[in-house]
């Protein structure tokens, strides 16, 4: 038996209690700009993945510029955001479908005695499929992965999915949450995380938690640990500078000076690694003479395969086909860090 929203029940109101520690702060339906707003006044579930640095769309840092008001209040608006959300109700049917149960929407829940601790249910469950007897409510988590993240799924579910579901456990109350999962589009996989299995580290969530907390509301910006992913960082500045103009002085002992210095000694690197990579080929090129394919211990070691690629004459296409050169050519601004040769050549000596 499945259901959405109309689970028989009138739909409840904001600030009452919808689950055993829960009270309700915005409906299902509620308008999306304000649910985005909503969210600011605590933490989330997918808040605490990226502040445990577990997730790969922010860190702690991001959490705290958007609680702070630092970044644009927008959502994730990319290709997987969208399709996980209108994938949702597919899969929370069919997981309603296949354990013969009833879920219904719920929208944003607080904690009542931490009204920081905030969490989006996916679904609640109203008559829960392993206490059938006692009909125990829990609620139900839905996740839509891509195929190259199936692995991460084979014996339960990853770091990230179980730091979220925890921190929905601990706002809402419940001793269980269930969570469905439809990985590349057609691999659907379920599990139930148990609160009593995890209770130590539902604790030390809720002491981080705590801790991220109040960092935002005391204006102090987490200081990241050096294994922080730096592609995330660089998508957060990106975000928090769109346009960038003026100069700033940085200290000779300073941590910029010494990414400044890093980051010479690595395009240094890259350049020795390429001209090695350069020369090892010749030399195996070399060794084939008019052959193509070399051997070692009667197995093929290497072989000199003949390889081709699209190529695009754009300063043609735009003389010759305007039109077409409008529709497909687009102008992606963005930025690389300049060093002038002074600079570089002071670096060498």
């Amino acid at each position: 038996m499945t259901t959405s929203s109309q689970a028989g029940a009138e739909a409840p109101a904001a600030g009452r209690r919808v689950t055993p520690t829960g009270r309700l702060v915005l409906p299902a339906d509620a308008d999306r700009a304000d649910w985005l707003t909503a969210r600011r006044g605590g933490l989330g579930s997918s808040d605490m993945a990226a502040i445990l640095g577990i997730s790969a769309y922010g860190n702690a840092l991001s959490v705290y510029h958007d609680k702070t008001g630092g970044l644009p209040l927008e959502g994730d608006d990319s290709e997987p955001a969208l399709w996980g959300r209108l994938l949702e109700e597919t899969v929370a049917r069919e997981w309603a479908r296949r354990n013969r149960s009833v879920v219904q929407r719920v929208g944003l829940i607080a904690n009542i005695e931490r009204p920081w601790q905030m969490c989006t249910l996916d679904r609640r469950v109203l008559r829960c499929p392993i206490s059938a007897t006692t009909r125990e409510r829990c609620a139900l988590e839905v996740k839509c992965r891509s195929a190259f993240k199936a692995g991460q799924w084979r014996t339960g579910c990853p770091d990230d999915v179980l730091a979220q579901v925890l921190h929905q456990e601990d706002v809402a109350g419940y001793a269980h949450v269930h969570v469905a999962a439809l990985i590349g589009g057609n691999d659907y996989r379920q599990f139930t995380v148990y609160r009593a299995e995890h209770e130590q580290l539902l604790d030390d969530l809720r002491a981080t938690g705590a801790r991220a907390w109040q960092q935002i509301v005391d204006r102090r910006p987490p200081v990241l640990p050096d294994s922080a992913d730096p592609e995330v960082l660089l998508d957060l500045y990106e975000q928090l500078h769109p346009a960038r103009a003026g100069d700033v002085f940085i200290d000779r002992d300073g941590d910029a000076q010494d990414a400044l210095a890093d980051y010479l000694d690595a395009g240094n690197d890259e350049r020795m690694a390429r001209a090695r990579k350069t020369a090892a080929k010749a030399k195996l090129v070399g060794a084939l003479g008019a052959a193509d394919t070399a051997y070692l211990g009667g197995h093929i070691a290497y072989s000199y395969d003949e390889t081709s690629r699209e190529y695009c004459d754009v300063a043609r296409l735009r003389e010759e086909h305007p039109a077409a050169y409008a529709a497909c050519v687009e102008d992606r601004p963005g930025r690389r860090i300049t060093i002038p040769k002074p600079v570089r050549e002071a670096h060498q000596v």
